[in-house]
C-alpha cells in the first residue's frame, strides 16, 4: 500500500496543465477545415464512382456531399449554442 502522500501526488501530476499551449492562427484552421472537407468530398465522390461508373454522377455527390455536410454542421452548432447543459457559466460580477 503506497503512502497517501504519493497518490495525492500522482493525481497533482494529472491536474496541471502543460507548460506549453500551442495556438493556431485562424487561418490555418479555416485550411485545415478546408482541406479535410476536400479529402472528404474527394473520398465520397470516389465511393459514388466506384458504385455507378459514371464521373458527373460521382462529382455531383462529391459536391452534394460536402453542400449538405456544411449546412448541417451550422445547423448542428446553432442548435448547441441554444443548450445550456455543460456550459461555462459566465461570472456573477465583473471588476
Amino acid at each position: 500500500m503506497q503512502p497517501k502522500s504519493s497518490v495525492k501526488l500522482s493525481i497533482m501530476r494529472h491536474r496541471q496543465l502543460p507548460r506549453e499551449i500551442v495556438v493556431e492562427r485562424h487561418q490555418r484552421s479555416i485550411a485545415k477545415a478546408a482541406s479535410y472537407r476536400l479529402l472528404g468530398s474527394l473520398l465520397t465522390a470516389l465511393i459514388a464512382y466506384l458504385l455507378s461508373g459514371a464521373w458527373d454522377v460521382a462529382l455531383g455527390v462529391g459536391l452534394l456531399d460536402s453542400v449538405a455536410k456544411m449546412a448541417a454542421y451550422f445547423l448542428h452548432e446553432r442548435l448547441w449554442a441554444r443548450i445550456k447543459w455543460g456550459a461555462p457559466r459566465p461570472p456573477d460580477y465583473q471588476i
